[in-house]
């Protein structure tokens, strides 16, 4: 029996890797008949079910968050992290795996060092081009680092592997041909469709962005915007008082939804742009799906703007600051790629190049390498 402890959380960009890296380790286990269990210990947040969904056990930490600034919510989090780590001892003495695979992210550093307590080999992934405080300490830690940038590895200790960032395989197979996938979400094929992501938690500000620009985007654009689930009421009743000066066509060319989970690839497909935030699981995922991109990088998250940076480099993307997001620019940009087909082919290139679907297989197989 195989005993691999998954950890890391609790937003997507922490999760839904773990579970694309979860799918790959029992396909490899199918293929060589290994006998495999898999367990979460952590804070998941939001995502407990969608792990439990996957058959993946879960048992909760305390989650503590490390600052590298004064917060007086740090007076909590340092006895937390005492208790999350007494937690984790207890919790891994019973179940003992043969390896922890973490990602980072609060709660994950307790888990590892109890795992290096009991001398049980751990790997950790960064997602972000500049790694999370966890996870710079936590590589310390670890016989294995996989990053998925590679200015990631001036910032990590150990053997590192550069595999990119874990995508579920069902989010690259069976993808809708974009005017099928148009089709299907209810919008036209003659118009071009601007995709908003704007991850799961979403962000206000970004929000009443779209909702302000959108009367003169539906002039030249549909809209197909991910609100983030805490938002999406809110979202749906400033929409109701905005529609209210939307012709018909203009309401069916505006449609909102709160989350994208397995169905994103049908948005990602029917996408002719995306406008996104610049966190690294979006990234990818557009990236695999080979669409020119507008980041839009949040300055209070730490990870986005060098993420975005990054795979601008690459030409895959143009960025917008935040404080330069203004309707005209948002607009130019998306017609100077509408209305170039050679520049749109480029970003697409250049996107597919960035790519690495086999980043989920990848770091299976090396986290099956230390058992």
């Amino acid at each position: 029996m195989i005993r691999i402890l998954l950890t890391g959380g609790g937003t997507g960009g922490h999760i839904y890797p773990l579970i694309a890296v979860a799918e790959e380790l029992r396909n490899i286990a199918t293929e060589k008949n290994m006998n495999l269990t898999l367990r979460y210990f952590g804070a998941p947040g939001d995502f407990e079910n969608i792990l439990l969904a996957n058959q993946i056990r879960v048992s909760r930490i305390l989650s503590a968050k490390l600052r590298r600034y004064f917060d007086p919510r740090n007076l909590l989090d340092v006895p937390k992290f005492f208790m999350s780590l007494l937690q984790s001892l207890c919790k891994i003495f019973f179940y003992m795996p043969d390896v922890v695979f973490s990602k980072g992210g609060p709660g994950a550093l307790a888990i590892v060092l109890a795992a290096r307590f009991y001398r049980i080999p751990v790997m950790i992934h960064d997602s972000d081009a500049v790694p999370g405080l966890t996870n710079q300490i936590s590589s310390k830690f670890a016989e294995r680092v996989a990053i998925s940038f590679e200015g990631a590895a001036e910032y990590v200790f150990g053997s590192i592997a550069l595999t990119g960032n874990p995508i579920r395989r069902k989010l690259t197979e069976d993808i809708p041909e974009v005017e099928t996938a148009k089709t299907i979400l209810g919008f036209s094929h003659t118009k071009p469709l601007i995709l908003f992501i704007n991850g799961s938690q979403g962000a206000t500000r970004v929000n009443d962005f779209i909702l302000d620009t959108a009367k003169e985007l539906l002039r030249d654009f549909q809209i197909l915007h991910q609100t983030g689930t805490h938002h999406f009421e809110v979202v749906r009743k400033e929409l109701e008082i905005a529609g209210r000066d939307f012709s018909e066509e203009e309401k069916q060319n505006y449609k909102i939804v709160p989350y994208f989970d397995d169905n994103i690839k049908t948005a990602y497909s029917a996408a002719d742009v995306i406008v996104s935030r610049a966190g690294s699981g979006s990234i990818f995922e557009i990236a695999a799906f080979g669409k020119p991109s507008i980041l839009i990088p949040l300055p209070e998250a730490a990870d986005q703007p060098k993420n975005a940076y990054a795979y601008a480099h690459t030409g895959a993307a143009i960025i917008i600051e935040s404080e330069n997001l203004t309707p005209n620019i948002l607009i130019n940009e998306l017609k100077k790629i509408i209305s170039d087909p050679t520049r749109q082919e480029a970003m697409s290139e250049a996107a597919r190049k960035f790519s690495k679907p086999g980043a989920a297989k990848m770091v299976a197989e090396e986290i099956l390498k230390l058992v």
